[in-house]
């Protein structure tokens, strides 16, 4: 079963090429959660094949990922902040709250949208309090595609050096996110390090 299942998602990105990667990426980055464990590592596959480019997969799946969670981000950008401020003390997000999380997003707002892109979950969701918060455009869509563009390697390359053997994407994807979730930990770390480190070489002078 697992086998013919691996066998159709191949066959069907084989079939949708370049444009159904960036589409199904657009959808997996929007309000349609399609996992991206589900496209790119047949795009590894078939570039092992030599039926796909693996470095224009990976720059196809990135921008598909930016072009949906843009969708995200105007949208709450233009619909969610005014309703948040007008009716938000009704679920208890006062306006003084709300200002508070706007500063810190856009003042973390890099590293939140870089690492949330690289969250089972949460790359769904980031883009939606950095339109609300109103993060710089060209902030959000670098930090975007960097952390987009650097998962969709990751899959690639899983399908890519698995070859023949792509019963065991999902365990080594599974690994890939463990390693992920350490990295991510690793450098969220090292982001408050070099924060307190900044605030104190501020209050030194």
């Amino acid at each position: 079963m697992l086998n013919t299942v691996i066998t159709w998602l191949v066959e069907t990105i084989g079939r949708m090429g370049y444009p159904g990667i960036f589409l199904l990426m657009a959808m997996e980055s929007s309000i349609i959660p399609i996992p991206s464990e589900l496209v790119m590592p047949p795009a590894g596959y078939l570039a092992f094949q030599g039926r796909m480019n693996p470095w224009l997969a990976i720059m196809v799946g990135a921008s598909g990922s930016l072009v949906g969670a843009y969708i995200n981000y105007l949208v709450s950008h233009h619909l969610g902040r005014p309703l948040i401020l007008k009716y938000g003390r009704y679920v208890l997000i006062s306006p003084h709250k709300f200002r508070r999380v706007e500063r810190f997003f856009l003042r973390h707002g890099e590293i939140s949208t870089f690492i949330g892109r690289l969250l089972p979950v949460v790359r769904h969701l980031v883009s939606i309090p950095a339109g609300v918060a109103g993060m710089h455009h060209l902030r959000f869509s670098l930090y975007t595609f960097l952390g987009a563009a650097t998962w969709c390697a990751i899959l690639t390359w899983i399908g890519y050096a698995l070859g023949e053997h792509q019963e065991l994407v999902m365990a080594w994807s599974h690994k890939a996110l463990f390693w992920v979730l350490t990295a991510s930990c690793a450098l969220v770390a090292a982001y408050i390090w070099w924060q307190r480190r900044q605030a104190l070489k501020r209050n030194e002078f």
